[in-house]
């Protein structure tokens, strides 16, 4: 019930029997308290057509620099304050050069280090976003790695590093850890502070990587049911050649660490093959004990009762310990120069959930899946500010939480959702295409009865800061010695 059917209600109630207007004021009064939601409070963007602080600025193999600022939605975090870390996939692959490979390249990569930072004004929106690149941090392993028909040039000793090219594989299935190749879609930071866990779509992988170097310091195992038997460069080839497994370019896309810092919780795309493929309802969620590394599985239905179809999913963001934010969306929007139709959060519960890591197939999973509620209509909040549905990005991916804001005298905590704009600057049709950030405000009342706990993160130097104290550490200490 909408404020203006609030008060019509009111009216037609007072003409018939006053004696009810009181009642039909409280009615309302509920009614709009329970249809609260989160409040659109910033938006801010940085161009598609800058550089990263990366140093690999020779061109990669389609023409485009290997130092594009692009792609900073497919994984987002907070770090405390303004700082969060963005993080891009596979690299720049929408401009033909090789088939074969799907088009990708020797991107390597990488953490973007961004200062968000709000700030009051007197517009349309509370807040002013503004957003400024802090570092850029190449991953890399300390061991040898699997590579195709190109080696990353900036290889080195003890320095061996991921990829995008999708040939960057060697014999097995596709969770072979010594692979190159990484697709990057979901990072959560440590509770320390200190390192960041990332989870792929190539594997599917979940590593942890130390946060100033870019060093690979852990590798999960996941289940072998997510795994493909026969990788392969081409998505398409992958999809053919295999009967169970996770969808080509479908993995895991979405990544949550619970507040304690004790769990991962990551989020498969789409369905796995046997359990419907691509298009289907029966999703699955993996958590990951990060001391033991032992795995659980839940049921996730993608299926939305409102628009009746079955969406992929982008990202996941833990509430508490035990509930979690899910992002689902379509592929429309700025990007491919359509219009945006479906861009919602779910509420899901886990406490109670089955572990359905022996069970296959989409009637088994769904038989387990537990409810889930609407957090948030990402569509329609955007519309209610004037941002028409070709203005949406088609791919928003990156979601995180920040520091609490006040708004209008109340203090709010903060949902940052972030764009994953291909490396594409500019879409066909001439419109502008960057990286983008909405900041949304909600109350806990905005919760219907669940509890909010913000990781509790330590506070760490920044990258660079990092890599500078550590080396005038080791030179006070050569000092000292040289000394004696």
């Amino acid at each position: 019930m909408t404020h203006s059917s609030c008060l019509a209600s009111r009216q037609l109630l007072a003409r018939l029997r006053p004696h009810r207007l009181s009642l039909a004021a409280a009615f309302c009064a509920l009614t709009l308290q329970v249809q609260a939601s989160p409040q659109l409070v910033a938006t801010g963007s940085l161009s598609g057509l800058l550089h990263d602080q990366s140093g690999q600025s020779a061109l990669l193999e389609n023409g485009v620099a290997g130092d594009l600022l692009g792609g900073l939605g497919s994984g987002l975090a907070w770090a405390g304050g303004t700082t969060f870390i963005g993080l891009p996939d596979r690299g720049p692959n929408a401009k033909s050069w090789n088939s074969a490979l799907d088009d990708t390249t020797s991107f390597i990569p990488r953490l973007q280090t961004l200062s968000l930072t709000l700030a009051p004004q007197a517009g349309k929106l509370p807040f002013a976003l503004t957003a400024q690149l802090s570092s850029s941090t190449l991953l890399y392993s300390n061991t040898a790695l699997n590579y195709g028909a190109a080696t990353p040039s900036l290889n080195n000793a003890g320095k061996f590093y991921f990829s995008g090219r999708s040939d960057n594989f060697a014999a097995g299935s596709s969770l072979n850890a010594s692979n190159a190749r990484l697709d990057p879609e979901a990072l959560r930071l440590s509770n320390d502070g200190r390192s960041v866990f990332i989870s792929d779509e190539y594997g599917p992988y979940v590593y942890q990587f130390d946060r100033a170097t870019g060093q690979r310091l852990k590798s999960f195992a996941l289940p072998g049911n997510l795994a493909i038997a026969k990788p392969s460069s081409q998505g398409a080839a992958e999809i053919a050649g295999n009967s169970s497994g996770r969808v080509a370019n479908k993995g895991m896309e979405g990544l949550a660490i619970t507040p304690d810092g004790k769990t991962l919780v990551g989020f498969m795309q789409s369905p796995l093959i046997q359990d419907g493929g691509d298009g289907g309802a029966a999703n699955r969620i993996i958590s990951i004990d990060i001391a033991s590394g032992a795995t659980r599985q839940f049921a996730y239905n993608n299926y939305d009762a409102l628009t009746k179809k079955n969406y992929n999913s982008s990202e996941i963001l833990a509430l508490n310990n035990h509930e979690f934010l899910v992002l689902e969306r379509d592929g429309k929007g700025l990007g491919d120069d359509s219009n945006a139709k479906f861009k919602s959060i779910y509420k899901v519960d886990l406490a109670n959930a089955s572990d359905v890591s022996g069970l296959s197939g989409e009637a088994s999973l769904l038989g387990k899946a537990p409810a889930k509620t609407l957090f948030l209509d990402i569509k329609k909040a955007l519309n209610d500010q004037g941002i028409t549905d070709d203005q949406i990005p088609a791919k928003l991916e990156g979601m995180s939480f920040g520091a609490d804001i006040t708004v209008g005298g109340a203090i709010k905590h903060t949902l940052y959702i972030a764009n994953d704009n291909d490396f594409i600057a500019t879409t066909a049709g001439g419109k502008s295409n960057p990286n983008q950030w909405f900041v949304f405000a909600f109350s806990d009342a905005d919760l219907n009865g669940s509890v909010y706990l913000p990781q509790q993160i330590s506070a760490v130097p920044e990258p660079q800061q990092a890599m500078l104290l550590a080396s005038g550490l080791l030179a006070i200490a050569g000092l000292r010695r040289r000394r004696r």
